[in-house]
């Protein structure tokens, strides 16, 4: 009996281990600090936080089923090529142009994975028509920054595991 139970822990355990390494919690968790970049018009920062996510989506994903494979291949070179263009300037607009794009495609890849550990919430500004992802449901807006913070609304929620 205590075999058994030790043998259901353990792979419970490991279980556990691979659900965690699955997840795209490595790639959520730098674009959402690109965000926190934007909405506080941290250009430098936004800049340094976009490497880290051009690094990650870099990373090859591991334990992904032929058609997660297939939907992250699909979304890979979008998100790399914005996550570049903000890692390449200062310009704070020019930054804020290639994040919309960069939270579009950020959408459709979580969503379609399903593999997030934490809750996200999609956030959309009715002035720049524009949406993003965020880590809580209060709104604050990368793409204006302090000078309408709290524009937008929530429009989806994305469950974690």
């Amino acid at each position: 009996m205590k075999k058994i139970l030790l043998s259901l822990i353990l792979i419970i355990s490991i279980i556990s281990v691979k659900a965690q390494n699955n997840s795209i919690d490595k790639i959520t968790g730098p674009y959402i600090s690109v965000k926190n970049a934007l909405v506080g018009s941290n250009a430098e920062l936004a800049k340094s936080r976009s490497k880290e996510l051009l690094a990650a989506l870099s990373t090859p994903a591991k334990g992904l089923n032929p058609a997660q494979q297939k939907l992250m291949a699909k979304y890979a070179d979008k998100l790399k090529f914005d996550s570049r263009h903000i890692s390449e300037t200062t310009v704070i607009d020019h930054q804020r142009e290639h994040f919309e794009s960069l939270s579009k495609n950020m959408f459709a890849l979580v969503s379609g994975l399903k593999m997030n550990n934490t809750t996200l919430y999609q956030q959309y500004c009715p002035m720049k028509k524009a949406s993003w992802l965020s880590e809580t449901e209060d709104v604050r807006n990368p793409y204006y920054g302090d000078d309408m913070l709290e524009c937008g609304k929530v429009t989806a929620t994305l469950k974690g595991k």
